[in-house]
């Protein structure tokens, strides 16, 4: 299990193929496990790396508050110490966020920038979005990690031959920490950096399902604040596109990366 000291803390991590060096970072409650479907491609050009954040898979899990700064400087720090230079990075969900923050502060030089169904905050501002804040912690406090699993499995894997999918999915989300998956949510809940997206100077694709949890016109809105950003939308699609699309998804990226390699 190769992991390497970080920002105080021990990363988990693989490398596969060779080439420019590629990012990729999991969601919340997820792994370096969850980008499978994408590794195998992509090694065949690029030096892939996936990890694990502090506080899931097989990376340490202190004790909290954990920021997005902390995450993004876990991730700087694990970098620099496998000597990378100017990577490709691509984030979903949190880790579209740590990504986010990545880009911001610009401790290291990026190549390019790819937020997949992410945001560059999570502030609450209606009666909804605290309920929906409020809900997952009830869930998670009260009847455990799988239960959030088997919840959040019917909503992003909804079609019947999707069982299998779900199975897998509720089944290693049931291996989270309790303790540490509440610490990264309540990083994110009420973090922001939209005021400073507009500086992010590096070739970015913004890629949105078609029916994620936030509506396709706020992907819109962001986009446009970042200088020559594009955004590509993958229909029939939920939050999860990399597995649930994984052919569609990897092409889109694909052809991005291919104009900035």
């Amino acid at each position: 299990m190769p992991k390497i000291q970080s920002n105080g803390i021990n990363l988990y991590y693989e490398i596969h193929g060779e080439g420019q060096p590629l990012l990729f970072i999991h969601g919340l409650g997820s792994s370096a496990r969850d980008w499978e479907l994408q590794v195998e491609e992509f090694a065949k050009s690029y030096k892939v790396i996936t990890f694990d954040l502090r506080g899931h898979g097989q990376s340490d899990k202190p004790a909290g508050p954990y920021t997005m700064s902390m995450f993004a400087a876990d991730t700087v720090g694990l970098l620099k110490a496998l000597g990378v230079e100017s990577p490709h990075v691509v984030g979903l969900s949190l880790g579209g966020g740590v990504a986010f923050q990545m880009a911001v502060d610009a401790s290291l030089p990026l190549k390019s920038l790819v937020i997949v169904n992410s945001a560059p905050e999570l502030l609450v501002r209606t009666f909804k979005d605290r309920l929906m804040v409020w809900q997952r912690v009830a869930i998670v406090k009260l009847l455990g990690m799988r239960k959030m699993g088997e919840v959040l499995s019917k909503r992003m894997f909804i079609k019947p031959e999707q069982e299998d999918i779900r199975k897998v999915f509720v089944e290693r989300w049931a291996e989270n920490d309790q303790r540490a998956y509440l610490n990264s949510m309540r990083a994110l809940v009420g973090w922001s950096v939209s005021a400073r997206i507009g500086s992010i100077r590096v070739p970015t694709l913004v890629i949105a399902a078609g029916q994620d949890y936030s509506p396709l016109s706020a992907k819109e809105a962001y986009t446009a604040q970042i200088p020559g950003a594009r955004l590509a939308v993958i229909s029939d699609s939920r939050h999860a596109t990399p597995v649930e699309h994984p052919q569609e998804f990897n092409q889109v990226l694909q052809r991005f990366l291919s104009e900035h390699a």
